[in-house]
């Protein structure tokens, strides 16, 4: 089962988060595994102009992967809460989209309305980052805007503090070692093993009927590009160091080098999808 990271307040992912990072972002945060992109254009079979509505777009990934799959797609919707991403998310659909219109919205997913009538999202989409959000909510805005055979796909893989390898674990540990045991999420808060799993809200709602998926990723990083990736992670950010910022990036790079021994670093991780749509709609 799907459980969210979640910070003991309901923090966003918002410019004091993340910032001016999107480049960083969108060159470091792994992307979708090809099996994934080709199960959620799967879903749209059938439909003759299919509307994609990417909550929590971050940099675009999601619509980046589906538009040379689903080419019939007409028109996307992003949504998040920092403008920097959503301009980086524009840039890099740019080149791709061809006649598919791309509207943005910024601001949290739960308030979000179409700018135009007419574009019911036949698929909504969230990845990693349902764990932000006002969950329920969520699932009520998508009810409210979504076409009637609408499929809500929530997905993620988790992240590098939650892999276990001997890496990752030295890696863990050397964080701690500055910021204390407690894992930083959010802003200002630290994260708390949440009482509910995306099954458990997505049962709640009205998109109720779910398949789950789930697709081995293996993975190989190399130092530079896991110190790349921790700039961008809510409980190793920068900030949280202060002037000692440099000190942990020079402990965690010869920490990362002495495990990699001149080769790549491996993740061997789980990426999990889950299809959602209301009781009732087509299979």
């Amino acid at each position: 089962m799907i459980r969210p990271d979640r910070p003991t307040s309901t923090a966003v992912s918002d410019d004091a988060l993340f910032g001016p990072k999107a480049a960083g972002y969108a060159r470091y945060r792994p992307g979708l595994p090809d099996a994934v992109v080709h199960l959620l254009a799967s879903t749209q079979h059938g439909v003759p102009a299919p509307v994609l509505l990417d909550l929590g777009s971050g940099t675009g990934q999601v619509p980046r992967a589906l538009l040379p799959v689903l080419l019939r797609l007409v028109h996307i919707d992003l949504v998040d809460v920092n403008a920097s991403m959503l301009q980086a998310a524009r840039a890099v659909l740019e080149p791709v989209r061809g006649a598919c219109t791309v509207d943005t919205f910024t601001g949290a997913a739960h308030t979000f309305a179409p700018a135009s009538p007419g574009r019911a999202p036949t698929l909504i989409t969230c990845c990693r980052s349902f764990h932000w959000m006002a969950r329920p909510e969520v699932l009520s805005m998508a009810d409210r805007v979504a076409a009637p055979q609408s499929i809500v796909a929530i997905m993620g893989d988790g992240s590098l503090w939650t892999h276990e390898a001997d890496w990752t674990t030295a890696l863990r540990e050397l964080i701690q070692s500055y910021l204390g045991a407690d894992r930083r999420a959010g802003t200002r808060g630290t994260y708390t093993r949440p009482a509910r799993t995306y099954q458990d809200d997505l049962a709640d709602s009205r998109f109720s009927v779910v398949t789950e998926h789930h697709f081995p990723v293996a993975r190989a990083w190399t130092p530079e590009d896991v110190i790349g990736y921790l700039r961008t992670t809510s409980f190793a950010r920068p900030t949280l160091f202060a002037d000692r910022h440099p000190e942990f990036e020079a402990a965690a790079l010869d920490l990362l080098q002495e495990h990699a021994r001149g080769g790549a670093l491996t993740e061997d991780a789980v990426f999990s999808v889950l299809l959602a749509r209301r009781p009732g709609s087509a299979a």
